[in-house]
């Protein structure tokens, strides 16, 4: 994954098939200690959302983000390393959890870059993220 100094990116994925990556409360929480744990020192977070079946994250990329932290075979980013993270161990806990194996979460993980000079893309996403609970009737009001 590419990421740029200052841009805003939407980084989100899903449960393989379409199927849940979040079982109980629990679950959500231990997600959101891995992100705390390995996103959060890499890039200002802006907006984020856990649905039952995927996630959302807005991000600002800032120096952090970039740095190269492994060069071979490939350079990779220290942003682009935390999600790996992330998405290996929170599937670790729940295949340990389920006593199952294998992919939680499909291959690729979707990064757009949601800067722009000309409209306002980020504004749109931040908003896009909020409001998924709602358009799921998960919750009544935009507030819960």
């Amino acid at each position: 994954m590419h990421f740029e100094e200052n841009n805003l990116y939407h980084i989100y994925n899903r449960g393989n098939n379409k199927q849940p990556i979040f079982f109980n409360r629990e679950n959500y929480l231990y997600f959101l200690k891995k992100i705390q744990k390995y996103i959060f020192p890499n890039c200002q977070i802006l907006a984020w959302c856990l649905m039952p079946n995927h996630f959302h994250l807005l991000i600002k990329a800032d120096g952090n983000s970039t740095k190269n932290i492994k060069h071979h075979p490939i350079e990779i980013n220290a942003l682009t390393e935390a999600i790996r993270l992330v998405l290996s161990n929170y599937s670790q806990g729940i295949n340990k959890q389920n006593n199952s194996t294998g992919s939680l979460f499909q291959q690729k993980t979707k990064v757009k870059c949601v800067s722009s000079k000309d409209d306002n893309y980020g504004y749109t996403t931040f908003k896009y993220i909020h409001q998924n609970p709602l358009k799921a009737k998960m919750v009544s009001k935009l507030e819960e």
